[in-house]
């Protein structure tokens, strides 16, 4: 693995096992406050949300969404499901504290998300309760009563086994009735998946670079 500078000035990771990096070079941190935080997590509503990460990779979306939890007072319960870590001394130079919206501590919360323990729940602020999830998506017992799914693994024709009818149907089950999943992915297969297994989709504008992007809503 190794660091990529992407064009709005924050790290991502390259992937030397998946041949792709985590997140797209046109800017980490703009993708992923696009994809995740205003298509997701904003428009998902005011009151206490339980969040499911496909995908924890370099934290960015966890730290994005503590730090928007942080601005609101909002309460999250954030689950996240990473199978390969990522190594310890990569994180130490990637550069998401400054951009965040929040100054002072923000570094020490960024570093406390990775360095917190597995398979727990770890309360990071008075609102924000962290579980992270060391298994394999295709296997996890998703939780209950899920709010806002990010689906972030990488594409599907990296990981086509990511993006599929069994997984999209099983956090179907676990999804509150109207709640949200946003993806980068707007490929016709996984829109098909998708409407197949009970969700709305529309497709949104993207981020600089992606024309457009996916988000998803389990009928009220």
């Amino acid at each position: 693995m190794k660091l990529v500078q992407t064009h709005d000035g924050s790290f991502t990771i390259y992937s030397n096992r998946m041949g792709e990096c985590f997140h797209s070079i046109n800017g980490a941190v703009t993708e992923s406050m696009h994809v995740f935080i205003n298509a997701g997590f904003k428009y998902s509503g005011e009151g206490p949300v339980n969040i499911l990460e496909a995908g924890f990779g370099t934290g960015l979306n966890t730290w994005l969404t503590l730090l928007e939890s942080l601005k609101s007072g909002r309460s999250v319960k954030y689950y996240t499901i990473e199978l390969f870590p990522v190594d310890s001394q990569l994180l130490k130079d990637l550069n998401y504290h400054n951009f965040s919206v929040t100054r002072g501590q923000d570094k020490d919360l960024f570093y406390s998300l990775h360095n917190c323990d597995w398979g727990k729940d770890i309360k990071i602020t008075e609102n924000f309760v962290l579980h992270k999830i060391n298994e394999d998506i295709k296997s996890t017992i998703f939780p209950q009563d899920i709010g806002v799914v990010y689906y972030d693994a990488f594409s599907p024709a990296t990981q086509p086994e990511l993006w599929s009818f069994d997984i999209f149907e099983r956090l179907h089950q676990k999804m509150q009735p109207g709640a949200l999943l946003t993806t980068y992915c707007v490929k016709g297969e996984i829109k098909r998946i998708l409407r197949s297994v009970g969700f709305k989709i529309e497709k949104l504008p993207g981020p600089p670079g992606k024309r457009e992007i996916l988000r998803a809503q389990k009928s009220c």
